[in-house]
């Protein structure tokens, strides 16, 4: 059975009512899937008092209680996988080994907050004067506002609930409306580890509206966002006239150089299973290849080989290796960039078209001889798309992977401890991958600069946004 949709509010699951709703559709199939409420004004007025009255006593909750709450929902994640992750499926698209995978992973930053969120430590400040003490103290920033995206339901509101609970804030989260079944998964998994009313609340609705309603709201003392540049800037923007802490975690365009001493055929091999993960609806995903001209055959070769391999359908099919697009409108969107590089003279090698088939589907495509200007080279196309280009010398290719205003991540594959170090030296990103994709694991940060966002969450960095400093001096 398909995940019962709901609101989340003071520790209640709030079915749909009298409340306006939205079908939830099966982007394999069409079909749809079930109906999810939208909050109502009161509704959110509701979530919000409820925010602030549990952080009264949160605020002060037992670091040891904290833990033992994330490690219970680390411990349901991995016991509830199977089921979460096939609802996942249902209504966002990918195969459902990387769903499940999602779900497994996530409990990973369940435990790993669990850990950190016993370790917030405030310092002792030497005094000048030796009747005076001086202390200066960690506290959670208050009641969190925090919005959420379709393409990893489940992992970015885990990371974003973590973090806000471990730190001791309440929150109230608006997920994905067009994916929902893992955000109401993570509610029903809080609420039976025995979080306290309040402390959690889910809301859906018309995200302009949403997110415009809690970020005015003078209860909400910190925004954390996932999503596009455009719809960040704007959110922070609002944030930043009610002075409001911020967490962005924008889009990116992500660079990949690959150098002429690399392992070339296992980069191709790499490369071609990371691009295609999600139907490439991920921000961090490899966008832009770069690609020595002495090893350029070879790595295209190889590259466009393993796509070819690749098996695109249904992400029950156990066979599948890449799912839908998870919106109707992403397919024409693709065709869009491919026409503009046929226009500006690129060639496709590769796909290039829609797949004939009920659903969101649109083949793993390659096209070469892409001019830089074109769409493709600077504008995410968050899909199955490569473009790959020839580069010969170091530094104008590092010129080129900083052209754009993004700085997510970036990814480097070398032989050379050189050239790695002087490509991660200079590559403007938030993250640099050499010969290997290690992003996003919980002790880890994650974050981008530029247009890709600010602050990180993951590491020991991810607390630093939820909590704020007081201090303390006395005689």
């Amino acid at each position: 059975m398909y995940e019962t949709l709901a609101l989340y509010i003071d520790g209640e699951f709030v079915e749909g009512g009298s409340r306006n709703t939205q079908p939830v559709v099966n982007p394999s199939t069409l079909e749809v899937l079930g109906q999810l409420p939208h909050a109502t004004t009161a509704d959110l007025d509701r979530a919000l008092a409820a925010a602030e009255r549990a952080f009264a006593t949160w605020r002060h909750s037992s670091p040891m209680q904290r833990s033992e709450i994330l490690r219970t929902v680390g411990q349901l994640s991995r016991d509830r996988a199977d089921q979460i992750g096939r609802n996942l499926t249902l209504d966002q698209g990918k195969p459902l080994a990387e769903a499940v995978g999602e779900i497994v992973g996530c409990a990973d930053h369940c435990d790993w907050h669990a850990e950190e969120c016993r370790r917030i430590y405030g310092r002792v400040v030497l005094p000048r004067s030796p009747e005076v003490r001086q202390l200066v103290l960690r506290e959670p920033v208050g009641v969190c506002a925090a919005f959420t995206p379709w393409n990893f339901p489940y992992n970015q509101a885990i990371r974003k609930i973590c973090a806000a609970i471990g730190a001791g804030c309440t929150i109230i989260l608006k997920g994905p409306e067009d994916a929902p079944s893992a955000v109401m998964a993570i509610a029903r998994m809080f609420h039976d580890a025995g979080l306290p009313p309040g402390v959690l609340n889910i809301v859906w609705g018309v995200p302009g509206e949403i997110s415009d309603y809690l970020i005015r709201s003078p209860i909400v003392r910190k925004v954390s966002f996932t999503g596009s540049v455009p719809v960040g800037k704007q959110l922070a923007a609002l944030a930043g006239a009610h002075m409001k802490r911020i967490t962005m975690e924008l889009g990116g365009h992500s660079p990949v150089l690959v150098f002429d001493d690399a392992d070339v055929d296992r980069a191709a091999q790499q490369l071609a299973r990371f691009k295609v993960r999600n139907a490439g609806q991920v921000c961090v995903s490899p966008t832009r290849f770069y690609v020595h001209e002495k090893v350029y055959d070879q790595f295209l070769e190889g590259f466009v080989g393993a796509l070819k391999g690749i098996k695109v359908g249904d992400g029950l099919d156990p066979d599948t290796q890449m799912g839908p697009l998870a919106h109707e409108r992403r397919v024409p969107t693709m065709s869009k960039f491919v026409e503009n590089a046929l226009e500006l003279g690129g060639k496709v090698v590769l796909g290039g078209e829609p797949i004939d088939r009920s659903g969101h589907f649109f083949a793993p495509t390659v096209i070469t001889d892409i001019p830089d200007h074109s769409m493709l080279m600077t504008e995410e196309p968050f899909g199955p798309i490569a473009p790959i280009t020839r580069f010969s010398d170091t530094d104008d290719v590092i010129r080129k992977a900083n052209s754009l205003p993004f700085g997510l991540s970036s990814y480097v594959f070398t032989n050379s401890l050189q050239t790695a170090t002087k490509a991660s030296n200079n590559i403007e990103a938030g993250m640099v991958n050499i010969n290997h994709f290690g992003s996003a694991l919980p002790e880890t940060p994650f974050g981008g600069i530029k247009d890709s966002g600010i602050g990180s969450e993951g590491g020991t960095e991810t607390f630093e946004g939820y909590l704020v400093t007081k201090f303390v001096t006395h005689v």
